[in-house]
């Protein structure tokens, strides 16, 4: 700290300050407007990125001897949000099994934006989507370990930030580090892609820049910082760190402004559809590790195909589960569903593809996301294609999410002629 430009602290400590009290005035606003849990949940954690940042990134300004503490908890939660932000995106929707609903027939065309020119066609199937969260997933349980090896490896000497020796562990870790990073907000862009027009109701654009912004350009913006170091235009990496320190202590600031325009309160606001829980309850609810241990079980698992199913009402028998044993359309059966849906009673009519909330309330917003997701004009400037009409395509409905409690625990077998 001695060498340290005293006008970094001057400016650093007033931008963290308004940082954290504008994030965590946003934050009670919200746990005291905690009408759509299922949303607000991802929100609340979301908009703490802020206030970590902030506080790990100036705590590291000043005790620079212990700033691989504080940089290691701000990259655990630069996972975190990532992982919460598409669980936001598939709750806007109505959940995986909407989505491989609303997209069923569909493929994401090979196109050199996404990397994906020479790929075939990518099915837009409960594969996709569970591929997509997995590749979230694999960061956020990654993230930590590598944290722990960096502990380990600062011990014994043998990490040193910033330094891109072949003798120090700095440079592999960070290799490792970037790939896994990479995969994970390819996964969201892939996501993206795939919904935005199931996605548009919710304004999705401001959201995706705000966080793309924090958590893309912090971590280049701290490679490049480093590596203006090694180059010599930096002096050395102890000066790169503070000065990656102090920019991000400004740049909070102007992302705690983002996110009040990004997630704002007020949509929630009198709302009155998920019931009141107090403050001390939304914020217990918003906090809670639950859902995030049962998604990577359940995204990991080897018997993926006997699913789980889950109802998100969470009232007062709380969550209840389905075992998937039952009649799930898949391929050719498909395909004599949308033939002959009056076979089945029009069951598949039934299914709520719009935003449910934690009460059970459908959000108006989703009112008519599934009959615009249909539209051949929007069809022709996505990236998607139309293969519905296509028998020979398998579709991979294992991912629906639906209550079975009104449904009879056998289904009787099709016969020849095709009804049950």
């Amino acid at each position: 700290m001695m060498g340290m430009p005293i006008y970094f602290i001057i400016i650093a400590f007033p931008c963290t300050v308004g940082a954290i009290a504008l994030a965590v005035l946003h934050i009670y606003r919200h746990l005291l407007n905690y009408t759509e849990p299922t949303y607000q949940r991802y929100i609340v954690r979301i908009i703490f990125m802020v206030p970590v940042y902030a506080l790990m990134s100036f705590l590291s300004l000043i005790l620079p001897e212990s700033s691989i503490y504080f940089n290691s908890i701000r990259e655990v939660y630069e996972a975190w949000v990532i992982y919460n932000f598409l669980s936001l995106c598939l709750a806007w929707v109505g959940g995986p099994g909407a989505v491989v609903l609303s997209l069923s027939g569909r493929n994401l065309k090979p196109t050199w934006g996404l990397m994906t020119c020479c790929f075939p066609p990518i099915p837009l199937d409960g594969r996709f989507i569970r591929r997509c969260k997995q590749g979230c997933l694999q960061f956020v349980i990654l993230k930590p370990i590598l944290v722990t090896v960096t502990f380990v490896l600062y011990a014994k000497g043998r990490y040193e930030d910033g330094n891109f020796s072949a003798n120090q562990a700095y440079l592999y870790i960070t290799i490792i580090y970037t790939i896994s990073y990479s995969l994970a907000l390819y996964a969201l862009a892939l996501f993206y892609v795939a919904c935005r027009d199931l996605l548009k109701p919710f304004n999705p654009v401001p959201k995706f820049i705000i966080i793309k912004s924090v958590v893309f350009l912090t971590y280049w913006q701290g490679v490049l910082v480093f590596l203006a170091a090694k180059s010599g235009f930096i002096k050395d990496a102890e000066e790169a760190a503070e000065f990656q320190n102090f920019i991000i202590c400004v740049e909070m600031l102007i992302a705690a402004v983002g996110h009040l325009y990004a997630f704002p309160y007020k949509e929630y606001a009198g709302a009155n559809i998920g019931g009141s829980r107090g403050f001390t309850g939304s914020l217990a609810h918003a906090v809670k590790l639950n859902d995030f241990y049962h998604d990577t079980v359940h995204q990991f698992a080897p018997t993926y195909h006997d699913y789980v199913l889950y109802n998100h009402n969470e009232g007062d028998e709380g969550t209840r589960k389905y075992r998937s044993r039952t009649f799930v359309p898949t391929g050719p059966e498909m395909d004599a569903v949308r033939k002959n849906k009056h076979m089945f009673g029009n069951k598949l009519d039934d299914i709520q593809l719009s935003s449910v909330s934690s009460s059970g309330t459908s959000s108006p917003k989703r009112s008519s996301t599934a009959q615009d997701s249909q539209n051949p004009e929007i069809m022709k400037s996505s990236l998607l294609m139309d293969t519905s009409n296509s028998y020979n395509v398998s579709y991979d409905m294992s991912l629906i999410d639906m209550d079975l409690s009104s449904y009879p625990s056998k289904v009787p077998a099709a016969n020849e002629g095709g009804t049950r």
